[in-house]
């Protein structure tokens, strides 16, 4: 018995694909019509059978583990973060033999450029439209015609700089287009992700069977748009970023993905601005002129100037900067026209006209209801059809006619009747199957493939692989990746050995040397800032809860329980904790103390808690995923899941251990930070936000711990040396005696020790002044001066003053000296949002409120 995908499972005794059983109509990808292997699958069906069942699961289960270790989502677009849906990828993958890819991939080429040349006569002449070719109710109709766009020519002429299509196998095994993706279409950076685990799961297989590689690929399109830009930056190496809607965007992993594959920086709208008809991006140094937008925004988002008013995400007045030809936009605005299933019905009229070619690539059998005789068809055989909305494909109601009954065909025809030229009807298309590793065997499932094309020198380049998508039903070949499906590395098999291809190259120019360290997007500075301080809060937390679990283990002495509660309640930054009034004697003490301490662990929608606090730290990081290396990423993806959510049941000695685990996590991001990150910016910024947060908490847990004088002093100061790490040092210091002026000298004034507060202000105020040498300031900004200000009074402040007692049973001037360097440190902050942040990001709450706090997560 072997666990598979959390449950126990009988694994298959014998041959694997002897036990595969396709349907007995249609294609299959790995065995023909007499059930004989495929001469592409035989060598690596013999594989199969060679590594078994047992051997296939474990590199399912080592597939899994890839992709979660890597972060790998697909998100479905607006839905909260609990809804995001990991990526699901088979361990075996789609095989095509070169012999068959190649006239694939010639009929792909002329697809994409019988659709630039679409694009540019529907945005330009107009000959198609003038002829007839092109009826005027399928463009004036359509909704994604942007007329704000007609006579923009894009550098170059081209409009279509990259395209997907969407692909199935008809019964005969023919490929037939289901559709097209024209504006940003996704998945690229999927097929690189899919590509890696599935050549490090089966190694062998991969160099043995010649896979062709996909670096080539992305090679052609950074060498096309960096070309097409050129020309009007003068430069060999211009700027191009990469614009995405956002952290909530469905496809956000894989913009991260590829703006990191590509070397491109990663922007949101926010991030650029148009300035005297030019594109820019908003650094921490200033305003730097933009060359290329590579968009993975929708046509109507990318500008609210002039195409939808209501959109966040766009950037104004980016329309008449394409018009001017300051800034090329792949793909060019208005290209969403392309992907409405009314188009597909035209292609093979317009191919002979734009090409004097026949379509080689045929689209799914389809009739547009605008055109009466195939209205007449569509009414004659209905229940053979799939109708859908003509001009939209994405999330929209379809009706599959023989599913209806005769009320609801008749509904149909009556909405078709009223507006029949919105309306397309398309054939029933099912799929070919192809083996899949599913319930610990090989299933047949229906496979899609989308094929990628990028514009070059030469024409159109296809990618020699793609993003396949199988499920179990042939009536969710229609659907998106949102719904569920599982995808498939695809490998296109070489008659000859193939060579490694790298995406650097040398190139023929010299290329100015550069170390400038203001080309930092100010809205990554701002995230970065509160990664930082997310990092260092959970840590902090993670430090005081564990000082509680070792000290609830240990033989309590009734002298230390009233320590112990006072260590619960200082855990709380709001004050608002239930133990604080709550007597020892109490018969529920120790069990609402101990659901105390679990509610700072694990309950996410508690404020400051744990597990709220890394949830924060992980979202956080996702803004910036591009930003941080691929170790660190996935520490900050490891940490959520260091805790087990179950932890309330367990015994408080394996808590420790899960504790001590994360702080492993914790303290190996901070080295990966200090020893890996160059000291640009970016770093800086990350900690600031670090130092700033350190300080406000161990502030904060020295005046819940050593403020007060009615407890016994030396428990409190044990935690508090714990809680800062400090407890070693001391001990070389001062051998075994505590007092209070050394523990409030090692760890407020003494710069030397990485957790006293003068080390953080002395490492603040060397980023505050680097920052501003960066930025050209003559004289010390806000942010120095508090830094500046902070640092004197520490230095100057009596620490043996702060040890005595005043008649409240406080200890007031220690007391004051704590709230009035709080309030410097949330003014430091305050200053540094202000003067670097402010002008892409709204404006936070340093001490936010719970329901801010979740507003801002």
């Amino acid at each position: 018995m072997t666990r598979v995908s959390g449950r126990e499972s009988a694994l298959p005794t014998g041959e694997l694909t002897s036990l595969y059983q396709p349907p007995g109509h249609g294609f299959d990808e790995m065995l023909g019509p007499g059930g004989q292997l495929r001469p592409a699958w035989s060598r690596f069906a013999q594989g199969l059978d060679e590594i078994g069942a047992r051997g296939l699961a474990g590199r399912a289960d080592q597939v899994r583990r890839l992709l979660r270790e890597n972060g790998v989502t697909y998100n479905v677009y607006g839905a909260a973060r609990e809804l995001d849906r990991p990526w699901e990828l088979d361990p075996l993958p789609l095989l095509i033999p070169v012999s068959e890819w190649e006239p694939l991939a010639s009929a792909i080429q002329q697809r994409a450029e019988l659709l630039d040349r679409l694009l540019a006569d529907l945005y330009g002449p107009q000959r198609l439209l003038k002829s007839g070719i092109v009826p005027p109710a399928v463009l004036f109709e359509h909704p994604n015609y942007l007329r704000n766009c007609v006579g923009i020519v894009p550098p170059g002429g081209v409009f279509l700089h990259w395209y997907a299509a969407q692909l199935a196998r008809d019964a005969s095994g023919r490929w037939i287009a289901l559709g097209d993706r024209s504006q940003g279409p996704s998945g690229m950076g999927y097929a690189i992700e899919n590509r890696l685990v599935v050549s490090r799961t089966l190694p062998r297989d991969f160099r043995n069977l010649n896979v062709m590689r996909l670096a080539s690929f992305f090679m052609t399109l950074r060498d096309t748009l960096a070309t097409l830009a050129q020309s009007q930056a003068q430069s060999d190496n211009p700027r191009i970023v990469l614009l995405t809607p956002g952290p909530r965007s469905s496809r956000y992993f894989e913009d991260v993905y590829l703006a990191r594959y590509l070397g491109y920086t990663l922007v949101e709208g926010g991030d650029l601005t148009v300035r005297a008809g030019s594109v820019f991006l908003k650094t921490l140094g200033g305003l730097l002129p933009v060359d290329v937008v590579l968009r993975r925004a929708a046509d109507f988002d990318c500008d609210p100037l002039d195409l939808r008013s209501s959109s966040t995400i766009g950037i104004p007045s980016l329309v008449q900067a394409a018009r001017n030809g300051r800034v090329l936009i792949a793909n060019a605005l208005g290209s969403s026209l392309l992907e409405a299933p009314v188009i597909q019905t035209l292609l093979p009229m317009v191919c002979r006209e734009l090409l004097g070619q026949e379509l080689r690539l045929a689209s799914t059998p389809a009739w547009w209801c605008g055109d009466p005789e195939s209205l007449k068809y569509v009414e004659a055989h209905l229940d053979e059809l799939l109708v859908r909305p003509a001009f939209i494909h994405r999330q929209v109601r379809t009706w599959a006619g023989w599913e209806l009954s005769r009320e609801g065909k008749q509904e149909l025809l009556a909405r078709i009747h009223q507006h029949p030229s919105r309306f397309v009807a398309q054939a029933r298309i099912e799929g070919s199957t192809a083996p899949v590793w599913s319930d610990n065997r090989l299933q047949p499932w229906h496979v899609t493939l989308r094929a990628f094309a990028v514009a070059g020198p030469m024409g159109y380049q296809v990618m020699p692989g793609g993003l396949s998508r199988v499920t179990p039903h042939s009536e969710l070949l229609t659907e998106s990746m949102a719904g569920g499906q599982r995808s498939k590395d695809v490998w296109i098999l070489s008659d000859q050995p193939v060579d490694s291809v790298s995406l650097l190259k040398t190139g023929t120019t010299a290329l100015e040397l550069r170390r400038s360290p203001n080309d930092l997007p100010s809205r990554a500075a701002d995230y970065l800032f509160w990664l930082g301080r997310h990092i260092e809060r959970a840590e902090a937390t993670l430090r005081h809860v564990r000082c509680i679990i070792a000290r609830m283990t240990s033989e309590l002495q009734p002298t230390g329980i009233r320590e112990l509660r006072l260590l619960v309640v200082t855990l709380s930054e709001v004050d608002l904790s239930p133990i604080k009034e709550l007597s020892i004697d109490d018969p529920e003490f120790w069990s609402k103390l101990r659901a105390e301490i679990w509610a700072f662990l694990i309950d996410a929608e508690r404020y400051g808690s744990l597990a709220e606090t890394l949830a924060a730290a992980r979202n956080t990081a996702s803004v910036v995923r591009d930003r941080l290396s691929v170790d660190g990423w996935q520490l900050v993806h490891q940490m959520e899941a260091a805790i087990d959510p179950d932890a309330e049941s367990a015994d408080l000695g394996s808590v420790l251990l899960q504790l001590n685990h994360l702080l492993m996590l914790l303290s190996a991001f901070s080295g990966l930070s200090a020893e890996s990150m160059t000291r640009g910016p970016g770093w800086r910024f990350l900690d600031m936000g670090r130092r700033i947060e350190r300080s406000l908490q161990m502030l904060r847990v020295i005046r819940g711990l050593l403020v007060d004088t009615r407890t016994d002093l030396i428990p409190r100061l044990e935690a508090m040396l714990e809680i800062a790490d400090s407890s070693m040092t001391y001990r070389y210091r001062y051998q075994t005696s505590l007092q209070l002026a050394p523990v409030l000298d090692l760890i407020l004034a003494d710069d030397s020790n990485p957790r006293a507060i003068g080390y953080q202000l002395a490492a603040l105020a060397e980023h505050t002044r680097t920052l501003a040498r960066i930025n050209g300031t003559l004289f010390p900004g806000g942010e120095q001066q508090q830094v500046m200000a902070a640092h004197g009074e520490l230095r100057l402040s009596d620490i043996e003053a702060f040890c005595e007692s005043g008649s409240a049973g406080e200890r007031v001037s220690l007391a004051l000296f704590l709230d009035q360097m709080g309030n410097r440190m949330k003014g430091l902050s305050d200053s540094i949002s202000h003067t670097y942040l402010t002008h892409t990001a709204p404006s936070r709450l340093l001490q936010p409120s719970p329901v801010e706090a979740a507003r801002q997560v």
